[in-house]
């Protein structure tokens, strides 16, 4: 019983083995490709078929293509057994390589790198394949006699080709795939002639900074390899954001268009910038002054800031409010709406009046008055208090009275045009005073019809003609303003531009330079050289001299 079992397991082992067997030398499914040559010597049926290096299938069929015009081409089918080498291009590339040194030989192929896929039984044309010169035929024709025989060859040969030379070429550049990638090299740098000119010249002046900095270049370069190390960390980040990069730049391509629009179109704008730069020079060079002078009025703004901000907080409360009110706002918001209205239309005006025409604004105003119309009810209420202050006052060039006053006090309406002299008179100005107001002309501040006989005018216009004893002081009634800050200009005085060579002659000046000028400069170009030079001040060219004399001297 134990014999039948082992011989059962046996013939189990050995039909699944047949089986595996079997499996195993089933053939994968691949694709086949032809591939034209001009010449395919040594290739034999069965031979290697390689992708880049790596046997991937074999060669399986040779034909002849014969087409009007061009000479012969052998074609070779190729099928690639092997998964993942059979994915060629349109621009894929082949060559017949020699495999050793007894004759045999393999083709090589390139997949390509175009988008369009070659279909299966695709063919590659002989413009992307290349045949090789064998090299066992090339070492024949050293011996005797075939060297004899070479001779009369490329001798016959040359005759034949001497008016084919376009022909040859294009067999030569197919022969071997170096002299076509040499030629387009050589094509590359001639076109690139001015370019690598410049980099030899350039070159050396390079080396020279390079030299110069080499400690620099040693650190950069170790700078450069931590942050290699560290990018190397980020690989996956790294290769997420390459990966979107073609988007991105597909993104960007219009945008960098409309960027060139733009910079097309600021051509002008920066040529008059370019025109106005030395003017914008001098500016920022004299906004510095005017920048520190304003400081002051910077820091009270900021302090009036504060103070805002302090008051909007406190408003809050006030806003609150307002919101309460105006929930109940709009029960009354339409009447009053067409209550304004109707008070601001003039076509609802009560009578037609010239003067509300006169004073109207001309069309296409929507409160001009185009026919016939009258003044508005908001214009009437502005009229009656207009109409009435002219009909209870006088007014002319010389003064302004009013007809009608009232007051409270009998004995403040009696007109007095003299100081107070008893302590009586002096208890009833200080009570009457502020009806008159604290400016009473001839008897606190110069009377302006005076003429010289009030002695209290006198000496408020001795008192009035002192000048300020400093800057900023404050100033009572009939005395003069006080004088700008320091480096403030004078705004009650003419602002004169001089001619550019004069302002820099004069801001090249120190303040304390400008204090040791005389008051009457010399007319005399010399003589004026001669008084710049004794303060220190650069010495002025003759029409700089001549422009300073005009300005200083000019009536």
């Amino acid at each position: 019983m134990r014999r039948v079992l082992v011989i059962m397991a046996v013939l189990g082992v050995c039909a699944a083995a047949f089986v595996l067997a079997g499996a195993s030398e089933q053939k994968s499914e691949g694709r086949t490709y032809k591939l034209e040559f001009d010449n395919a010597f040594g290739l034999v049926k069965g031979g290697d078929f390689r992708v880049g290096g790596v046997n991937a299938g074999q060669t399986t069929d040779f034909d002849v293509v014969k087409r009007k015009g061009e000479a012969p081409k052998a074609v070779v089918t190729v099928d690639i057994t092997k998964p993942g080498f059979e994915d060629f291009r349109k621009d894929a590339s082949c060559e017949v390589r020699p495999q050793s040194l007894i004759g045999e030989y393999y083709v090589d192929c390139q997949p390509g790198k175009s988008e369009e896929r070659l279909k299966d039984g695709g063919t590659v044309p002989v413009e992307q394949t290349a045949s090789t010169i064998p090299t066992d035929i090339v070492n024949n024709i050293m011996r005797r006699p075939y060297r004899e025989r070479f001779r009369l060859i490329v001798t016959e040969l040359g005759t034949g080709l001497a008016g084919r030379p376009d022909d040859l070429q294009e067999v030569l550049r197919r022969a071997h795939p170096g002299l076509r990638e040499t030629s387009k090299v050589l094509r590359i740098l001639g076109n690139q002639n001015e370019v690598i000119k410049n980099f030899i010249t350039d070159s050396d002046t390079v080396v020279a900074e390079l030299e110069k900095n080499k400690r620099d270049v040693a650190r950069w370069v170790q700078e450069a390899g931590d942050a290699a190390e560290i990018s190397a960390t980020r690989r996956n980040e790294l290769r997420a954001n390459f990966r979107r990069f073609p988007e991105f730049l597909d993104e960007l391509r219009p945008t960098m268009a409309r960027l060139g629009e733009l910079a097309d179109e600021q051509t002008p704008l920066l040529a008059d910038l370019q025109r106005a730069a030395p003017d914008l020079d001098t500016f920022f060079t004299r906004i510095g002054p005017f920048s520190e002078a304003s400081r002051p009025a910077v820091r009270s703004l900021g302090e009036a800031g504060e103070v805002g901000t302090r008051a909007f907080r406190e408003g809050r409360q006030e806003i609150a409010e307002l919101r309460t009110l105006a929930a109940g706002a709009p029960e009354m918001a339409k009447p009053l709406r067409q209550f304004l209205q109707t008070a601001d239309d003039r076509k609802r005006a009560i009578e037609n009046d010239p003067r509300a025409k006169a004073t109207a604004p001309p069309a296409p105003d929507p409160t001009a008055i185009p026919d016939q119309g009258g003044f508005t009810a908001f214009e009437g209420i502005w009229n009656y208090f207009y109409w009435q202050t002219l009909s209870i006052n006088m007014l002319d060039d010389t003064a302004h009275i009013l007809r009608a006053g009232l007051t409270t006090t009998p004995d403040c309406s009696q007109w007095r045009n003299e100081p107070p002299k008893t302590p009586k008179d002096h208890e009833m100005f200080k009570r009457c005073n502020s009806y008159l107001g604290p400016n009473q002309p001839g008897i606190y501040s110069p009377d302006p019809l005076d003429d010289g006989s009030n002695p209290s005018a006198a000496s408020l216009r001795a008192e009035s003609g002192k000048p300020p004893t400093s800057l900023g002081e404050q100033r009572g009634e009939g005395q003069p303003e006080a004088g700008p800050l320091p480096g403030q200009p004078d705004l009650s005085q003419p602002q004169i531009t001089l001619p550019p060579p004069v302002q820099n002659l004069l801001d090249s000046l120190t303040p304390k330079q400008r204090q040791q000028l005389p008051d009457q400069l010399p007319t005399n170009p010399d003589q004026l050289q001669q008084e710049l030079e004794q303060i220190g001040a650069p010495a002025p060219t003759d029409q700089t001299a001549d422009q300073l004399l005009d300005y200083l001297l000019a009536p």
